[in-house]
């Protein structure tokens, strides 16, 4: 199948999709309804949570909606149409999650300010782009119009759901078109130290990657990585990321010194007299990055309390 056909197919299947989730009328018996009537779920259901089979008042109720056209239900395939955009928002949700949790866990945003490896930068924004299109189509089928984003329990959590999707979603493009372009651009000057001494911004561009050189200090010396089959692409046992100053981590390492001493020396950090303070586009992502693993927890309690209180 050739790319342009695939697109194709593609359109075709989402615009089937949005034209499911645009025809059903929602119907009127929602948790607000019982909530704004005083009436428990017992009212019109005969299981006690909802749901299945109606009561006669519920069936009552039923009629009046259909007397006032405001009540179809759906067809055995529209049902399933729902259910399949519903499991795929899922999974791009549990990708999208994945992806931020593995950054802050596995990689560290250390590594990551270094440029995001190649697959996982394309797994979260394909995730993010089938959580926005599958998005949008759940909530056309689940609000009938807009005064329910802030009129029910319901709409009020769907729309602080939306809108911070809305903030990483933006955090994402700026870090993806602006920030990220810039860390690489200070990074491509990388040669070789200058004296055989360097600051740790200099340090940091020597981070393995791309086919620069993995340097890092340790005690104050600097020592290269490159040729070490430890350190693939700047990345020690993906814990450790190369252009840092390892000093403090040595104690949580199952080895010694010993291990450190036998790399070539390429020069010493110079030193600073104080902190060095990150670069301005460093700063941002580090701050991009905890936001988001912040903004994964609220959105999963805002989830929790949707679902379950």
């Amino acid at each position: 199948m050739t790319p342009n056909r695939s697109v194709r197919s593609v359109s075709v299947i989402l615009v089937l999709l949005l034209c499911i989730v645009l025809f059903p009328l929602q119907t009127l018996a929602t948790p607000e309804y019982a909530g704004r009537t005083g009436f428990a779920c017992t009212q019109c259901h005969v299981d006690a949570i909802g749901g299945g089979e109606l009561t006669a008042a519920g069936k009552n109720f039923v009629q009046d909606l259909k007397a006032q056209g405001q009540y179809r239900p759906l067809s055995i395939f529209q049902r399933v149409a729902r259910l399949i955009v519903g499991y795929v928002h899922m999974l791009a949700a549990i990708a999208w999650f994945g992806t931020i949790m593995y950054v802050h866990i596995l990689l560290k945003p250390a590594y990551a300010s270094k440029g995001l490896p190649r697959g996982e930068l394309k797994l979260g924004w394909i995730s993010m782009v089938m959580l926005l299109i599958s998005g949008v189509l759940l909530t056309i089928a689940r609000v009938p119009s807009l005064h329910v984003l802030y009129t029910t329990r319901f709409g009020i959590l769907l729309s602080i759901k939306i809108f911070l999707f809305l903030i990483m979603f933006s955090s994402a493009i700026v870090v993806t078109l602006f920030i990220g372009p810039k860390l690489r651009r200070q990074r491509a000057g990388a040669g070789t130290l200058q004296a055989g001494l360097c600051s740790l911004e200099e340090l940091s561009r020597f981070d393995g990657q791309e086919g620069r050189p993995a340097y890092f200090a340790y005690q104050g010396t600097v020592y290269d990585a490159s040729k070490s089959k430890l350190w693939k692409n700047g990345s020690h046992v993906m814990k450790h990321a190369a252009g840092n100053d390892l000093t403090s981590v040595l104690p949580t390492a199952p080895h010694g010194e010993e291990k450190i001493l036998t790399l070539p020396r390429v020069g010493r950090l110079r030193a600073t007299g104080g902190e060095t303070t990150q670069p301005f586009p460093v700063r941002l992502f580090y701050f991009f990055a905890y936001m988001n693993l912040v903004l994964v927890f609220v959105i999963t309690f805002v989830i929790a309390l949707w679902r379950w209180w």
